[in-house]
């Protein structure tokens, strides 16, 4: 018997909000994170604007002395949790602790730990690296801290797979789940990596947008006069458990995860595959592990970075796995309005994904000016759209050719 497995709890920590609320608010509204760096000063570099998390407050869910042991990434997502924890009302009492897992991906970790500790080592010698250095920047140090805070006992570590991190996470949370092996998982992604080495370092290989003069219409998903993604920095945490269990303790159930799949490229340890052959076969897996016909699909939140290869192939996958159906979906990218959150944007799109199923609205995908001819699928351009949806799903891409696709829908008892 398969296990149904639904989500009973969501948190975001966003370029464009710091909770569900502000962040779906700012999406349907195409509000752009898009401004100037301003955690550090970005004047020697040629990229010098990012989508920074504002405003954000860790004493919000933390202590002081926990603040500064917690690189920031690890701060997102424990602020993400606490929002997800909370919203399933796991907070107060968990029903079964050894059967309540965490998996939470970051394709980096704690970047600015690491940059900061190199930093020192080489300017100041080997005593002045922080005996936290280690602890502060394991990509699993997410996990660890939110199992740590709420005593869950199961299956706790953390999926590395660059821009499709934290897809993997939720996916592979939904297999330990179905398999048996938990009745609970908590899951997601975070990361922080707006940092001066890392804009350096994507600048240089040509990836981002270099629109100084304009940040805000920077990341243009599909448009002809896209030029690269801009970085983007924030968290979030699903609350996945059986359909059993969450109905067993009266938990309110968000939605549902209806279907898993993934890939690999065994192409190229940047670009993606000819015609996205790999994002195709994710795509197809996901729609047979979950019994999906095509056509039941009416929105996909895509990868849509805004680089000129990857938009295309995308949209070429898209269309090869849905035929007729492709012109008849909303295929956008919100990041768009998030910029990219590497490791943790694959947890947020199926957020998005999971809000847009639920509330029957689809967010824009803004900053489209020129139309790509090769970019030529319905991706609700600088408007949302309002459209009841039966199934919705994310694709995420990454280095090295990871794909990712997740399917979600409103629950339906």
């Amino acid at each position: 018997m398969t296990r149904r497995v639904v989500v009973t709890g969501l948190g975001l920590v966003t370029p464009v909000g710091n909770d569900v609320d502000s962040t779906w608010s700012a999406l349907l509204a195409g509000t752009p994170g898009a401004a100037p760096i301003r955690k550090f000063d970005p004047s020697k570099l040629s990229v010098r604007f990012a989508c920074e998390v504002k405003g954000f407050d860790p004493l919000q869910y933390m202590d002081k002395k926990e603040a500064r042991r917690y690189d920031l990434f690890a701060q997102f997502a424990l602020g993400a949790a606490h929002q997800a924890v909370t919203q399933a009302g796991l907070d107060r009492e968990v029903p079964s602790p050894n059967r309540t897992g965490v998996v939470i991906g970051s394709g980096i970790g704690g970047m600015q730990t690491y940059e900061e500790n190199c930093t020192a080592y080489v300017t100041k010698g080997p005593d002045r690296v922080s005996p936290f250095f280690v602890p502060m920047f394991i990509p699993d140090i997410a996990a660890g801290l939110v199992s740590i805070r709420y005593g869950f006992k199961g299956p706790n570590f953390a999926t590395v797979s660059a821009c499709a991190s934290s897809a993997h996470a939720i996916g592979e949370s939904f297999n330990i789940i179905r398999q048996g092996h938990a009745d609970v998982m908590i899951t997601g992604g975070a990361e922080a990596s707006i940092t001066g080495l890392t804009v350096a370092a994507f600048s240089n290989m040509k990836a981002l947008s270099t629109r100084n003069d304009s940040p805000e219409t920077a990341s243009r998903p599909f448009d002809k006069g896209r030029d690269g993604f801009v970085l983007g920095d924030g968290g979030a945490i699903v609350v996945l458990e059986t359909l059993e269990h969450a109905e067993a303790r009266g938990a309110r159930i968000v939605g549902e995860l209806l279907g898993y799949g993934a890939s690999g490229d065994a192409y190229h340890i940047t670009s993606p595959a000819e015609h996205g052959e790999g994002a195709q076969r994710a795509m197809r897996a996901c729609l047979d592990d979950g019994g999906i016909e095509p056509s039941r699909v009416d929105y996909i939140n895509a990868h849509g970075t805004s680089t000129e290869q990857g938009d295309v192939a995308e949209t070429e996958a898209v269309k090869a796995v849905f035929g007729e159906q492709a012109r008849k979906l909303i295929f956008g990218s919100t990041k768009s309005m998030t910029g990219h959150l590497l490791g943790a944007a694959g947890a947020l799109e199926f957020g998005v994904s999971l809000l847009s199923a639920t509330c029957g609205t689809i967010p824009p995908t803004i900053n489209q000016f020129t139309p790509d001819p090769q970019c030529d699928l319905d991706c609700a351009p600088n408007r949302k759209v309002d459209r009841r949806i039966d199934v919705a799903m994310s694709i995420s891409c990454g280095f090295g050719g990871p794909n990712v696709s997740l399917a979600v829908g409103a629950f339906r008892s």
